[in-house]
């Protein structure tokens, strides 16, 4: 099992998560944050740290975000590792609760 990112995250890209990541597992595009499945260690502590609840088990993702346990993968291989916080964007708090966001994720 490994721990999965997903739609919620998209132009929300809170950084809490990485700085508990004992493996820096995570990896970071324009606006949307992965994790790396080949170094996610499966210890949780990710979960709890992030604001919009994006952050899923593989085996509980919702049915309507199964998508993106491979696009994890996919973008984990093309992104490179973010191991420090950085300040969310502005509009952060804007795009928090808006649904169906996949066709804003920046590659």
């Amino acid at each position: 099992m490994t721990y999965v990112v997903t739609e919620a995250c998209i132009k929300c890209k809170h950084t809490d998560c990485v700085d508990v990541c004992p493996t820096d597992a995570f990896r970071e595009g324009p606006n949307f944050l992965v994790i790396d499945p080949e170094e996610c260690i499966d210890c949780t502590l990710c979960v709890a740290e992030c604001p919009v609840d994006a952050i899923y088990a593989d085996d509980d993702v919702p049915d309507d975000q199964r998508q993106f346990i491979a696009l994890n993968e996919e973008l984990a291989k093309e992104w490179k590792p973010i191991v420090e916080v950085k300040p969310a964007p502005a509009d952060a708090g804007m795009w928090a609760t808006v649904k169906d966001k996949l066709k804003f994720l920046e590659r």
